[in-house]
């Protein structure tokens, strides 16, 4: 199973990341990439951080169990591995997927100075945020795959990683930029997971006055120029 999830990451990060960088570059002429956000030890900094560090973890797991670690006791189940690795040959293909319901908005990281346009068909019809969980399905299985403190801590830091990005850097780019619009998307579609995380009365609330104030903000710039 080690050999297996080495090569399940390959393709992961050969499908996920490299593939779909070159689809977008010879759709659009740009690669998606924005890098991470945020100045170093803020709080969106740090989701861009620990998501590279989780990328590293899903390499090091497989690595580390071939140089000799043993995996968890409690987890190194046949059973566990042949569910890891249906999971994790699953979300590698939602991941791709549901990049490709992004169409031209697909992006790595964001730019707040950027506005696309506002994907909330296929897979986003069903969650908001689809890829990020077909990618935390994807570490799940491939920990499961090779259970061993390395490859266990990654897939818990891809899914800090995952919050923070959602949370502090995506939905209020996503609020400031299509403002009632994604409030009302937000207030009927899951975060990750249908029917979960969607917006409150009082968040629609909140969403809904801070559009409105970059509105006005925006139309002030606009009159003194």
């Amino acid at each position: 199973m080690t050999v297996a999830a080495l090569v399940l990451f390959g393709f992961y990060l050969g499908v996920g990341f490299v593939l779909r960088t070159l689809l977008q570059w010879r759709r659009t002429g740009d690669s998606g990439f924005r890098g991470i956000s945020g100045r170093p030890g803020s709080a969106p900094w740090w989701a861009g951080v620990l998501f590279v560090v989780a990328l590293v973890a899903g390499v090091a797991g497989p690595v580390a169990a071939l140089l000799g670690l043993d995996a968890l006791p409690y987890l190194q189940t046949d059973r566990l591995q042949i569910i890891g690795t249906v999971v994790a040959v699953a979300g590698l293909a939602g991941t791709f997927i549901t990049q490709l319901d992004m169409g031209t908005s697909w992006r790595i990281g964001v730019d707040d100075a950027e506005k696309t346009e506002l994907v909330t068909g296929g897979a986003f019809a069903v969650v908001r945020n689809p890829i990020f969980t077909a990618m935390a399905a994807t570490g799940a299985g491939l920990a499961l795959m090779v259970p061993n403190v390395v490859a266990v801590g990654g897939f818990v830091l891809l899914l800090v990683a995952l919050q923070l990005q959602v949370r502090v850097v995506e939905e209020p780019y996503l609020r400031l930029t299509h403002g009632a619009d994604y409030v009302r998307y937000a207030r009927t579609t899951g975060r990750f997971l249908p029917g979960i995380g969607r917006y409150r009365v009082s968040t629609v609330a909140s969403g809904l006055g801070e559009a409105a104030g970059t509105k006005v903000i925006e139309h002030s710039k606009n009159g003194a120029r």
